[in-house]
């Protein structure tokens, strides 16, 4: 690792601050030297530089980590692996300041909402240990008398982890948490955007006693590089969270070996305020669904629909509550907000906002880039009304501080109008209705649905999409499955029980 003295802030643990890749049990730099730079949103300037790894890097790390997960499960028990596991939580904890501010640097998010995900990713880590020592397997009674019938459940082998920026240490550990406990290997090709967060975590880990083969971590900018972990035979399980067509695209990939594959892809989430709504728990939801993490979340609301007997009171006290919004650096003190990801995730929101205008919508707050920030990647939390569905907003993911609200005036029509899209991960809706509620719930056509609650995501709690947002659950109870093999086992020719033949 290089000189950390270019780096805008001091660590008070400079080593977490890693730059190289982590490959068949060393860290090092690229063979040919290369290197890409990563940039901080909040200035638009380098903020640091990154290892750029090829093809056949992957190829090293893969058949290091085929063998590597042999020899860790097969070495360890599930206590064992609990253990490490339970080190490594402590281990993110002691350094959850630096992880913030390595985070928030390069990502952009504010150092609160940057601290918030470091205490989720340890979440994983810490539940993910307690799972481990539960995976249980069962005795199936025999149709024979003299057979017995059980179950193992073993690891698939090799995973392929591919993360986003959005959360670039709540995704590793959600994946690679249930993965280390079940006793695979990972070989994790972070993001390009936000790679120091996955390097820090990693470092943390094989400091916690994870072999170094068993988590490897391959930086790139070369997307080609990286589809060696769809089409590796020695990837046995690939999961991913991205776009719905990269998705696509590795699933496919994925097929040729007949891989395992978890896909958490895009969304088009509908937030829906019925007219017995309580107004304040429906704006704070809002506030929170809409603009946390500046609206890059792929859980944000994209469409809010709002009763038409409500629509202007909601409206309004939620332009209240935007307008109170700080833009800034993520690590300034007050900052509310941060910026977005890169130039072409402004231009996205600005796309939409002027597509919107142009048909017919209404600017009720913000829907410009700020003139005092205009060197990062800053928007202003923007609200739209009148919007309608042939506007572009209506069907493509924003993923960007825009409110778009449209009107109803029924349920049915709401519920048509909120199925009506190809994605299925979240949706939330607000009503005071105990019957209105469990009716809703089990029309709307998605995999997590918010009631009366603009947060969803807990580590207990079962995440992942239908219908084109994705294959597959992370975290809960369910999360560990993702990463294990079932074994059946049946044991014949056993002496008869001495009651046979009464």
């Amino acid at each position: 690792m290089g000189s950390n003295d270019s780096f805008p802030v001091n660590l008070d643990n400079p080593s977490l601050l890693e730059s190289r890749g982590l490959i068949a049990g060393t860290w090092r730099t690229a063979k040919d030297g290369k290197n890409f730079p990563v940039y901080e949103p909040s200035t638009g300037t380098v903020l640091y530089s990154c290892s750029d790894f090829s093809r056949e890097d992957f190829t090293e790390a893969i058949e290091s980590a085929s063998n590597g997960y042999r020899v860790y499960y097969e070495t360890t028990t599930a206590a064992e692996r609990a253990d490490i596991l339970r080190a490594w939580y402590h281990l993110l904890q002691e350094n959850r300041n630096d992880l913030a501010l390595i985070l928030s640097l390069e990502n952009g998010k504010t150092l609160e909402e940057a601290k918030g995900e470091i205490s989720y990713a340890s979440s994983f880590i810490l539940w993910f240990a307690e799972e481990a020592v539960r995976s249980y397997g069962d005795v199936i009674p025999s149709a024979k008398h003299d057979r017995t019938v059980f179950t193992l459940k073993e690891p698939v082998g090799v995973c392929g982890i591919i993360t986003p920026w959005n959360f670039p240490a709540a995704m590793i550990t959600r994946k690679v948490a249930p993965a280390l406990a079940a006793g695979c290997a990972v070989v994790i090709k972070p993001p390009s955007e936000t790679p120091f967060t996955s390097l820090a975590l990693a470092r943390l880990a094989v400091q916690a006693g994870v072999p170094p083969s068993c988590i490897q971590v391959v930086p790139t900018k070369d997307r080609s590089a990286s589809l060696e972990l769809a089409t590796h035979p020695d990837v046995r399980k690939i999961s991913f969270t991205g776009s719905t067509n990269v998705g696509k695209m590795l699933t496919e990939l994925a097929a040729g070996t007949l891989k395992k594959v978890s896909m958490e892809l895009g969304g088009n989430a509908p937030f829906i305020v019925f007219e017995d709504a309580d107004l304040d728990k429906a704006v704070d939801g809002a506030l929170v669904c809409k603009f946390r993490s500046s609206g890059q979340t792929c859980v944000c609301a994209n469409r809010i629909f709002v009763h038409e007997r409500v629509l202007e009171d909601f409206t309004s006290r939620l332009v209240k509550k935007v307008q109170a919004l700080k833009l800034g650096r993520g690590i300034d003190v007050g900052t509310t907000q941060g910026p977005l990801v890169n130039k072409a995730a402004v231009e996205k929101v600005q796309s939409h906002v002027q597509d919107a205008i142009v048909k017919g919508a209404i600017l009720r707050a913000g829907g410009r880039q700020p003139r005092d920030l205009q060197d990062g990647y800053f928007y202003e939390p923007t609200i739209i009304t009148n919007v309608t569905t042939n506007m572009a907003v209506s069907s493509e993911e924003t993923f960007g501080p825009l409110a778009a609200i449209f009107s109803f005036s029924s349920e049915k029509e709401v519920v048509q109008k909120a199925n009506a899209t190809e994605f299925g991960l979240a949706g939330y809706f607000f009503s005071e209705s105990l019957e209105r509620v469990f009716r809703v719930a089990g029309q709307l056509e998605c995999g997590m649905i918010g009631v009366n609650t603009g947060y969803i995501s807990a580590v207990e709690t079962p995440f992942g999409g239908i219908k084109e947002s994705g294959l597959g659950t992370e975290g809960s109870k369910y999360g560990l499955a993702e990463y294990q093999n079932v074994k059946s086992v049946t044991i014949g020719n056993l002496n008869p029980s001495p009651r046979d033949g009464l």
